[in-house]
């Protein structure tokens, strides 16, 4: 029986794959078949899958290479810092105008930083023949990863299949003629979040919007995608009791029989200017909300500054702030589930605050930013949010008295944008009955 690799490249993919039950529906059908490719410091994830074989990427990748081999290696990277990943990512991004008003020279975020477009023209004929090199069997790969490959001949899973770390699974199996498969990690990622492999027997999407972005953007038969829904959404699909809600606000310092307005942070990246905003928003409830209900904050997981950035909060009566983790969806499902309002500034938070029929608030300024700079009503700018943008499912913030009327809209006619909620959320998450997971599971079992 051929044996499949299911790597798990990052936090956001491995909390999907885990907190959706897929591994564990991949477990039961593929048995011993399967092995997690996993990062280090996974370990606490790996510990749900008892009995599945793990084994880390540095395994496969860190292993001592030969004198020429190193010369190899550096001659490969130092081509794919100019015609690898990056640069044909960015390209391709330049090409379709994905994220155009949010690029610029030195980006943090390195899908939009133009300077990473590398040195060659921009020529369509030129990213064909950069492609070709990117994805060539004969581009170096490590020796247990090629020596494994090579013997073991694996169907390869790649759960993000857009990150450069994955590229030596896709050439690996493009070289000894391996399956693979590539599940698209999230809405946005077919339109600005990096070129997609051309070789995969299967891809996995979310929508029918996805399916038509990797054909008409990527090149990608349509025949090849599969369309299985959004599988945090089958966290969300579970009701939950009020009894747990109330339960981690106890936990949280925070009284349960109060109304509970949840703030959710961007990352320092996306929204440098966040910290100001949270000063001015504890300000105001303190003066006119705390007798109301209390606030209740949300750092993004990948805010390592979180403490400085929520400051205003973390001594406050009847305000609390959550400490980031990848690893409490069921906690963010149960809050989303009871809470009375929403306050972000879009990203998929706020596909999840509508998926659980919450009233929501996206801030579109950034309070105390010098002229000029323009982040959160750029974040929302890409091609992905059209269909959310062009609905009415929600309320739009562009100053900060916006945010404050949209939270009272939001505490005294909560069922107000339910029925656009509910339209929106089948738009751009596709079916929601709880058995997304079932479907890729179903998607990748039957292309390996």
């Amino acid at each position: 029986m051929t044996p499949v690799w299911l790597v798990l490249p990052d936090p956001f993919s491995t909390r999907l794959f885990f907190d959706t039950g897929i591994v564990a529906k991949l477990h039961a059908r593929l048995g011993d078949r399967l092995e997690l490719i996993v990062e280090d410091g996974a370990a606490g994830w790996t510990a749900r899958a008892p009995g599945v074989r793990r084994t880390t990427r540095d395994d496969l990748v860190s292993v001592p290479a030969s004198p020429f081999e190193r010369l190899w290696r550096r001659v490969d990277g130092w081509l794919d810092r100019r015609i690898g990943f990056y640069p044909l990512s960015l390209r391709h991004s330049l090409r379709h105008g994905f994220h155009r008003q949010r690029m610029r020279p030195g980006h943090p975020n390195w899908f939009l930083d133009p300077t990473l477009a590398g040195p060659l023209p921009r020529w369509r004929l030129l990213d064909g023949l950069m492609a070709r090199w990117h994805y060539g069997r004969n581009r170096y790969l490590p020796r247990a990863l090629r020596d494994r490959a090579r013997s073991e001949r694996p169907a390869i899973v790649l759960a993000n299949l857009q990150m450069h770390s994955v590229v030596p699974f896709v050439i690996a199996a493009r070289r000894y003629g391996l399956p693979l498969v590539g599940h698209i990690a999230s809405w946005d990622h077919t339109v600005g979040k990096g070129i997609v492999a051309p070789s995969a027997r299967r891809y996995v999407v979310q929508n029918d919007a996805m399916r038509s972005d990797l054909v008409r953007h990527h090149g990608i038969d349509g025949a090849r995608v599969a369309v299985t829904g959004w599988p945090q959404t089958d966290v969300f699909h579970r009701p939950r009791p009020r009894s747990e809600y109330e339960a981690i606000l106890e936990h949280l310092g925070l009284d349960p029989t109060r109304r509970v307005v949840m703030v959710m942070g961007n990352t320092p990246t996306n929204a440098p200017y966040e910290a100001n905003f949270v000063d001015r928003l504890v300000g105001w409830w303190k003066e006119n909300g705390r007798e109301r209900f209390s606030l209740l904050f949300r750092p993004h997981p990948r805010d390592r500054e979180w403490r400085d950035r929520f400051a205003a909060a973390l001594s406050e009566p009847d305000a609390a702030v959550q400490e980031p983790t990848f690893s409490d969806l069921g906690t963010l499902a149960v809050l989303l589930q009871h809470c009375d309002a929403v306050v972000t500034n879009a990203g998929t938070i706020l596909l999840d605050a509508l998926a659980n029929d919450r009233p929501a608030v996206c801030t579109l300024w950034d309070e105390g930013a010098p002229p000029g700079e323009s982040w959160a009503a750029k974040n929302v700018s890409g091609e992905h949010y059209k269909p959310l943008f062009d609905s009415t499912a929600f309320y739009r913030a562009t100053s900060f008295d916006e945010v404050v009327s949209g939270v009272e809209r939001a505490l005294e006619r909560p069922g107000e944008l339910a029925a656009e909620r509910a339209r929106v959320v089948r738009l751009v998450l596709g079916e929601i009955d709880g058995r997304a997971a079932d479907r890729v599971a179903e998607a990748i079992a039957t292309a390996v």
